[in-house]
């Protein structure tokens, strides 16, 4: 596949992964290639960053693991934070053992990442059988998903509990639960009294039908105004019910020992799990013919605005260049960017984050012209 086929047009791709094609949707609607990488140890500081930087990025790489208090209301917010601001969700888990190891490390324990991450990533040093059980272990939680809710629904005035916590609370979790599942039409009995309502015990039964289709149309914005972005958002809809792996087959870091080889066996295995494998973390784009993998990319970064004024690529003195974005996506023909530090220690992450993200979009963009020019 060319580096210079527009990612619209790769959407439309067949056999192309369902989460490959809405975020490549996603994308060229929000016109952001930007990854940010979460590294922080509290939820409050996760939180806050998903909001501060969730309009300019496509997709928030989590290291939930490092974080001190994550739980299952970190996890709800997160979700809630995603789908408000159009992004996906990545744990940078980088799964590495028996197949019966890596399946409880994926759906068990406090993160319980299977349920909530759109996608992961694992190395294929344990073998290829690790993406065949990480594949398994993601089937069956979308397939849980099937299941009964049980509830309390207030008639009337909502009661206080003695903990502080509204009880409202706890009914408008799991309406905005069944409404994202498409099956609320289920509302709040009113009480024109206005006295206490009383507890009603309800189960309400969640039917979902998890399928891996692809979407049933391609949705861009195109360069036209935020309304129309946004309503090519709507169009295109919650993600689908799907999950997705992502090969680790290149590092960044001095001395790794990812050789050709090694990238190559990655290349075997993505083409051979291509129904879960979305594509790869990769220093370039590791596309051959009849491929439409992602490759996202990290050691990226940008000199400081000050910098950028005097010059777009300035070493540290030491022989050392900064790799930006224009060499990232408009060289090596990666698609996302993936950027940490330089984001979370800027003084405003969400200017920040637009920067780069118009960074990437400008090389992505260059790139693709390059076709119309030859």
């Amino acid at each position: 596949m060319s580096q210079t086929e527009p990612l619209c047009a790769r959407a439309e791709l067949p056999n192309t992964h369902p989460l490959t094609a809405y975020l490549l949707q996603l994308i060229s609607i929000k016109h952001s290639n930007l990854c940010v990488s979460a590294d922080v140890h509290t939820s409050s500081a996760l939180l806050k960053l998903a909001e501060e930087v969730g309009d300019s990025i496509c997709v928030l790489k989590t290291h939930a693991d490092i974080v001190d208090d994550f739980n299952e209301k970190t996890i709800k917010r997160l979700v809630e934070i995603s789908r408000r601001k159009r992004f996906l969700l990545f744990e940078d888990r980088k799964f590495g053992d028996i197949g019966s190891t890596v399946q409880s490390q994926y759906t068990r324990g406090p993160l319980q990442i299977s349920t909530w991450a759109h996608l992961t990533n694992a190395h294929i040093f344990p073998g290829p059988a690790i993406i065949t059980a990480l594949a398994a272990a993601a089937a069956s939680t979308l397939s849980s998903f099937n299941r009964s809710v049980s509830t309390e629904i207030y008639a009337g005035t909502p009661r206080v509990s003695s903990d502080g916590d509204d009880s409202s609370d706890r009914e408008a979790e799991v309406h905005d639960y069944i409404e994202h599942l498409g099956k609320s039409n289920s509302r709040r009995p009113e009480d024109d009294s206005g006295r206490k309502g009383s507890v009603v015990k309800a189960t309400t039964t969640i039917s979902q039908t998890v399928e891996t289709a692809t979407l049933s149309r391609s949705v861009s914005a195109g360069e036209g105004e935020e309304g129309d972005r946004m309503e090519a958002l709507d169009a295109l809809g919650e993600p689908p019910h799907s999950r997705g792996l992502l090969l680790l087959a290149e590092m960044s870091s001095e001395g790794n020992l990812m050789t050709g080889d090694y990238t190559r066996r990655c290349m075997q295995a993505a083409r051979e799990h291509a129904d879960f494998v979305a594509g790869y973390v990769s220093q370039r784009s590791l596309n051959g013919m009849g491929d439409n993998f992602l490759s996202f990319t990290p050691g990226v970064s940008l000199p400081s605005e000050e910098e950028a004024e005097e010059e777009q690529e300035k070493g540290d003195g030491l022989g050392q260049q900064y790799r930006t974005p224009r060499t990232v996506v408009g060289k090596d023909g990666c698609d996302i960017i993936i950027v940490g530090r330089g984001i979370l220690n800027a003084k405003n992450r969400g200017r920040e984050a637009e920067r780069y993200r118009k960074e990437a979009w400008r090389a992505y963009e260059e790139r693709v012209t390059e076709k119309r020019k030859r």
